[in-house]
């Protein structure tokens, strides 16, 4: 569903998965600044809205998804996956519960499958699952009370609101540009762009957000057991600082060398950041030291550890997370 705001004057188009929503309205580093400010929204109204409605819904999910629900609190935002039996991610769900169903909202395109999978699953259960995104829509802004709202980068928050009630009158757009780059900032990976088929919970560090060590058995448990208890993750998410003097960035599958001629892994986003100037995510093998000098794309990479090499293995998981700032 193409967004209204893409026929404001100066808003150029995103990039895939984006292209429904704007990059930025001619602005991207104001606009960048702005939404790190608190003056200004994005418009994320491609995202997914699936409702779970039912008094069997939090028990239900619970069984399914890789987080604790069945204790979940209204209002209580959290993160979920559903993983395949092997433990591959299938779909990244941001949660909350307003007391009487489950929203989450996921990727552009994904919430088709999600409800298709979901509905197949309900058995004799009392739950609805349906897919609202034609009627419901998200945006990135700052805090506006409570309500249907999860916290996000750089003092922000995202929240599912109706469709009918319009954008945010009393704040500037900004494009999906300036929340990328602070996404990016933040080490948060994107399911699908920092991401593969192959991607594995500990491999992003996911497992601290959207996974619950000691609850009950769901789908695709027994891998996610596996490397916490015996085993490292193949890959492992890192931060890369970009040679700024390039004028190009790389793209989503880029290969990520070594200097020499190995490659090591893929670059998933990158994004100009108006402090930290061209920085990306990427995947790599777990044994490349974390002091190498990296190359993606052909351009060179300076590397911050965000999943570290020995995640798993019972050791304890301590992510790097930058700390959000307010300009």
């Amino acid at each position: 569903m193409e967004s209204p705001l893409l026929q404001s004057p100066g808003a150029v188009p995103a990039d895939a998965p984006d292209q429904e929503v704007a990059a930025h309205y001619g602005e991207p580093s104001q606009e960048q600044r702005a939404l790190e400010a608190g003056t200004a929204f994005v418009d994320r109204s491609n995202r997914g809205v699936v409702r779970v409605s039912g008094p069997d819904r939090l028990s239900w999910l619970h069984s399914l998804l890789s987080q604790r629900l069945d204790g979940l609190k209204p209002y209580e935002p959290t993160e979920a996956l559903l993983l395949s039996p092997n433990g591959h991610i299938e779909h990244h769900l941001h949660v909350i519960d307003d007391g009487e169903a489950v929203w989450a909202h996921v990727e552009p395109g994904d919430a088709p499958s999600l409800v298709e999978f979901l509905d197949k699953m309900r058995f004799m259960l009392r739950v609805e699952v349906e897919d609202v995104s034609a009627e419901y829509a998200v945006i990135t802004g700052p805090p506006r009370g409570k309500g249907l709202a999860w916290p996000d980068v750089s003092g922000t928050e995202t929240r599912i609101v109706p469709r009918a009630d319009g954008f945010p009158a009393d704040l500037r757009p900004a494009g999906i540009w300036a929340y990328e780059a602070l996404r990016i900032a933040a080490y948060r990976p994107r399911f699908g762009l920092d991401t593969d088929h192959r991607t594995i919970p500990h491999e992003v560090g996911l497992v601290e957000t959207a996974v619950h060590l000691s609850k009950g058995c769901y789908r695709g448990q027994e891998t996610v057991a596996r490397v916490h208890n015996l085993g490292r993750p193949p890959r492992r998410l890192v931060f890369l600082h970009l040679d700024g003097s390039v004028d190009r960035l790389p793209a989503k599958g880029d290969p990520v060398d070594i200097p020499g001629g190995r490659t090591v892994g893929a670059v998933g986003s990158a994004a100009r950041h108006h402090e930290l100037g061209p920085v990306a995510l990427a995947l790599v093998k777990r044994n490349v030291p974390v002091t190498d000098e990296l190359l993606a794309g052909g351009i060179a990479a300076a590397q911050e550890v965000v999943v570290a090499p020995d995640t798993g293995a019972n050791a304890q998981i301590d992510l790097r997370r930058r700390p959000a700032s307010r300009a």
